[in-house]
């Protein structure tokens, strides 16, 4: 899969996230979404209006909160993700802890817990700030946002539907973000486009 990075460079004199050209300042579902540039883990950078015509899942995670480990220990989100990259989608990680918080880490870091736990994501950004978080709304960790080829937002909310932190739940659950690329690659519209996030908070600086 090839994806346009912009060069260290440029992320050193751009901010953390700057809202480009694709739509609106705040993700709103069927609607453009708000473009930013930011650091990655590896020490280059994405600018996301680069991956116009992918479709793109945006992935909140903090390796520390117990929602989020419950679906890396199983092995869940990993599998979502390969079988995801697998069609063709854009898999990026969004890491919008604080500095002192939960789950603050740096881009080596990132990439070592991600080799640890089995995480193959296209790529991770760093966003300590937690300007992206704002930006899109963000509220837990994991929170899951679909972006279509055309740049418009098919999907925000939670990976399934049974909101706790016990691995034995996963199997019982309707796994909400499975069936959104199901549907999308077949050509059809999201049925289940807005479901209810479920994970630990965003670890705000002020939080």
């Amino acid at each position: 899969m090839s994806i346009s990075w912009i060069n260290r460079r440029t992320i050193l004199a751009a901010t953390l996230a700057c809202v480009a050209t694709w739509g609106h300042a705040h993700a709103q579902l069927d609607q453009p979404v708000p473009t930013f540039t930011a650091p990655t883990a590896d020490g280059s950078g994405l600018n996301l209006a680069s991956l116009k015509g992918k479709t793109v899942v945006l992935e909140w995670t903090n390796h520390e909160c117990p929602y989020v480990r419950k679906h890396y220990s199983s092995g869940n989100i990993p599998a979502v993700q390969k079988e995801a990259i697998a069609k063709g989608f854009v898999w990026l990680q969004v890491i919008s802890s604080a500095p002192g918080k939960q789950g603050y880490v740096d881009g080596a870091t990132a990439i070592k817990v991600n080799a640890e736990r089995g995480s193959v994501p296209t790529g991770t950004i760093l966003d300590p700030k937690g300007d992206i978080a704002r930006l899109y709304g963000a509220q837990t960790t994991p929170h899951i946002y679909i972006i279509n080829p055309q740049g418009i937002l098919v999907y925000k909310g939670g990976i399934d539907s049974i909101a706790s932190n016990k691995p034995a739940d996963i199997a019982k659950a309707d796994n909400y973000v499975r069936a959104a690329i199901g549907e999308l690659v077949a050509g059809k519209v999201v049925s289940q486009s807005n479901t209810k996030p479920y994970g630990c908070s965003i670890k705000y600086a002020d939080s």
